[in-house]
Formats: C-alpha cells, sequence, structure tokens
C-alpha cells in the first residue's frame, strides 16, 4: 500500500458499525477512494462519507470485523469508478461489481464514477414510446413507457418480485428491433431470493440480455448504498454510450432506505419522520432521476423500482416520497394476492402518468385509451357494489349492481389474473378487455365512443 500514490493515517479513534473516524485528516474529499489495512494485510475499500474540522468519517465496503483503532487507512485522491463495457452483459456480480457467476473480474477501456450526476431537465426528452411487458394491468391500463420512472408499491410476502422477474424476461418495444438490455439490482435479498432469480434468469435466457447486481441479506449493508449507483452507472453507460434501450429494476428500495437509515444513525444525525434522515428526498433523487431520455441520444433509462411497504403503510417516507420523484405507481394488494390472483395490482390506486403519451394510434392501438378508461370506471362500480354486498347482501342489489358486480369478479380472473410466464401482447390483452365490455349494457359504455365500439366489440365483430 505504500507503493500507491495518497496519504496513509493511523488515526482512527472510532468505530460505529461501517463507519470509521479518521482524525488529523487533511483534504479530505465527499466519496473520495480510501483503501483499508489490516494488520494481517487483508485489504478493504471504502469512501469518505463526510469531513468537518480535521476529522473524515469513513464508510467501510465490507465487514468490519476485526477491524482495530488505528488501522491503516489510505486516502487516494480518487473517487470510486467501475470499468464498463458491453462485455457487462450476461454477467452476474455482488453489491460491489465483483463476479458472482466465476468468470474474471470485469474490464473495460472506460471507467466511470457511480456518484454520478442526475439528468439535466433541460436537457431532458419527454417520455413517448410504449413497452409492453406482456402483463395486461401494465400494458392496459397503465403504460409503461420508455424513460418513464414507474415503481412497484408492495407489501412482505407478495409476488412482486416474481412480477419483476416477468417484467425483465417479457419487456420488448412494439416493431422496433433495437438493442434492449435490462439491468437488474437487488438489495438486501434472501438467498432463496437470490436463487430464484439466478434460476429465472439462466431458465428462460434472460440473463443473455441483462446484467445483474445482487446485495445478499448477509452481505455489508454499506454495499446496499452502492449497489443502485453501480446498476444505473452501468444502465446510462449502456444506454447513452452504445445507445441501447436499458429497463433497470430495482428491488428492493425499502431495504436501501433502511440502510441509509442505519448509516445516519451511526453518523448520529438528527432523524426525522420514522427515524429517516432529513435528506432521503433528496438522496432517493439521485438515483430515481438518473433514468429517462436525453434529447440528442438514441438510447434511454427505464426504471422500475420495487418498494415493500411496512405494514402495507403507503404514508411510510420511502413510499410517500418516491410517489413525488416518480412517475405513477403500481400497488399490489394483500386481498387479492389472498385470492390466488397474480399479479396482484389494485388498478383503481394505480397510475401510470405517462401512459397518455404513449398510447393511442400510431403508437397501440387507437381504441386503447378509451378502453382503458371504460374498464377503470366498470371496475370502479363493481368494486361498489362489492361493498354494498357487505352491508345488505347481494339480493339487496339492483339488476344493474348485480352485473357490475359479476363483471368485477370476471375482470380480476380474466384481466387481472395471467400465469407467470404468460405474455400476452398488447391485441390479447384490449381483446379481453373487450370481452369483459360486452358483459354489460352497450349504453353503458359511455368512456367508449361508438365508432370504435362497433369496430371491436364482440357482438359486431362476430357479426
Amino acid at each position: 500500500m505504500s507503493e500507491k500514490a495518497g496519504l496513509i493515517y493511523k488515526t482512527t479513534r472510532e468505530i460505529r458499525g461501517p463507519l470509521l473516524v479518521v482524525e488529523d485528516v487533511k483534504g479530505a474529499a465527499y466519496n473520495e477512494l480510501v483503501e483499508i489495512k489490516l494488520s494481517d494485510g487483508t485489504e478493504m475499500i471504502g469512501n469518505v462519507l463526510d469531513t468537518f474540522s480535521d476529522r473524515a468519517i469513513v464508510q467501510v465496503f465490507g465487514r468490519t470485523e476485526g477491524l482495530e483503532l488505528g488501522v491503516s487507512v489510505r486516502f487516494t485522491g480518487e473517487l470510486i469508478q467501475i470499468p464498463l463495457s458491453d462485455d457487462l452483459i450476461g454477467r452476474v456480480f455482488d453489491g460491489s461489481l465483483r463476479p458472482l457467476d466465476h468468470m474474471p473480474d470485469p474490464l473495460g477501456a472506460e471507467r466511470r464514477e457511480i456518484f454520478g450526476s442526475v439528468i439535466n431537465p433541460a436537457a431532458r426528452e419527454p417520455p413517448s414510446e410504449f413497452i409492453q411487458t406482456g402483463v395486461s394491468t401494465i400494458d392496459g391500463m397503465n403504460s409503461l413507457v420508455r424513460g418513464q420512472k414507474l415503481p412497484f408499491f408492495s407489501e412482505a410476502g407478495l409476488s412482486h418480485n416474481i412480477a419483476a422477474a416477468q417484467v425483465a424476461r417479457q419487456a420488448t418495444v412494439l416493431g422496433k428491433e433495437e438493442d434492449f438490455a435490462v439491468v437488474f439490482c437487488a438489495m438486501g435479498i434472501k438467498h432463496e431470493e437470490y436463487e430464484f432469480f439466478r434460476r429465472e434468469f439462466e431458465k428462460t435466457g434472460a440473463l443473455e440480455r441483462c446484467v445483474m447486481v445482487l446485495n445478499l441479506a448477509d452481505d455489508p449493508i454499506i454495499e446496499r448504498i452502492v449497489a443502485p449507483r453501480i446498476a444505473q452507472t452501468i444502465a446510462e453507460y449502456l444506454a447513452f454510450d452504445l445507445e441501447m434501450h436499458i429497463l433497470t429494476i430495482l428491488t428492493d428500495m425499502t431495504n436501501y432506505g433502511e440502510a441509509l437509515r442505519s448509516i445516519s444513525v451511526a453518523k448520529e444525525e438528527v432523524p426525522t419522520r420514522k427515524g429517516y434522515p432529513g435528506y432521503l428526498y433528496t438522496d432517493l433523487a439521485t438515483i430515481y432521476e438518473r433514468a429517462g431520455k436525453v434529447k440528442g441520444r438514441k438510447g434511454s433509462v427505464t426504471l422500475m423500482p420495487i418498494l415493500t411497504m411496512p405494514g402495507g403503510d403507503i404514508t411510510h417516507p420511502i413510499p410517500d416520497l418516491s410517489g413525488y420523484i416518480t412517475e405513477g405507481q403500481l400497488i399490489f394488494d394483500r386481498d387479492l394476492s389472498f385470492r390466488g390472483i397474480y399479479p396482484p395490482v389494485n388498478v383503481l390506486p394505480s397510475l401510470s402518468r405517462l401512459m397518455k403519451d404513449g398510447i393511442g394510434s400510431g403508437k397501440t392501438r387507437e381504441d386503447h385509451s378509451e378502453v382503458s378508461n371504460q374498464l377503470y370506471m366498470s371496475y370502479a362500480e363493481g368494486v361498489k357494489a362489492r361493498g354494498l354486498v357487505r352491508i345488505i347482501g347481494e339480493v339487496g342489489l339492483s339488476e344493474r349492481e348485480r352485473k357490475y358486480l359479476h363483471f368485477a369478479e370476471e375482470f380480476e380472473n380474466r384481466f387481472v389474473n395471467q400465469g407467470v410466464y404468460e405474455n400476452r401482447n398488447l391485441e390479447r390483452t384490449l381483446g379481453i378487455a373487450w370481452d369483459l365490455l360486452s358483459l354489460l349494457p352497450e349504453d353503458d359504455l359511455i368512456r367508449v365512443r361508438e365508432e370504435y365500439t362497433k369496430k371491436y366489440h364482440p357482438n359486431y365483430v362476430k357479426s
């Protein structure tokens, strides 16, 4: 270590979990890379988390067992960088970009800092191209648009990981042969979840167009801070340098938030709501806002973060603040899951704010928007009738209310519910939607113009 550039200090005076407090430090910079050498010769890396007066707080990327006061710390004067090339596609790494696939360390002529800046709003190009996921609740009613940030709001124990893997396998752009890849980043996942993702991506061949960055629950907690930034750096390179279209999936951002809170506590910062640091919103934005489209660049980064809401609380700080930064949300419902419906997406509170910009004539199909609006309206009527059943019983419903009650049941069983490996194209999704709308009186289809009804309604098509 002594042959390398940089000042070496043996003035560590305090160890707080993954943090070292190094005194008498001169000229340390925020996010500066440091190297820590233990007495047995083992080396670890870390970075400067904060500086004040002549002290620096260093976060260690690794286990801190065996660290002692006075450990040798070298400040390199560099920022954390990773090698980048298209050879990363098809590879599996841990949260510090070390190989998990028994292949060599990644190489690349290009090296880039992982703490990159967000896309300048003035340089953003508005998203306008539909991405087909093969999942009806997304494609039909909460469409994903290239460059969008659309999170899953879920709960522990629900099938969000299965849905994320399905979207990663099936996502495609209609009618275009373009370079498309998935950057999949998991933070704080269990070993069985890790095995599921590896097995799923390898079995279906999805790994061939995917970069996986996986941080396990028993890996150093600090890697959860680094992993999504490594993933976004890779996504930016593939998109804006190699002109590819990238879908980034981050799961679980709640684990990321918990790691951020743990570090904040170790730094003895003043906590805010539920103990999270006051800069939680800004920190999340530094990850989310790296997705999008840039004017003059062909590639794009589309982001689907997954958040498990503790106790199903949508007002919890992480989903609450994420909702302000992202452009919609897909909400997983425990009641639908209990009834065996997959994916258990509750379409009524779900929303894709950019859907209107990516669908319609010339993009998906002319009737797409109006069919979606009619499904929302009709399903809401059915859910309202279901609520009345709990109060007055089904016998107390009017004939119209019974029809909408039946519609809601069929909608959940035929439109929302689909197989884990069922890849529905948009024509199939809209076809199911029209079959469902045919259960209702034609006069009730007030959200769809008559010309579309006569063109797509089963009663007219069959005749």
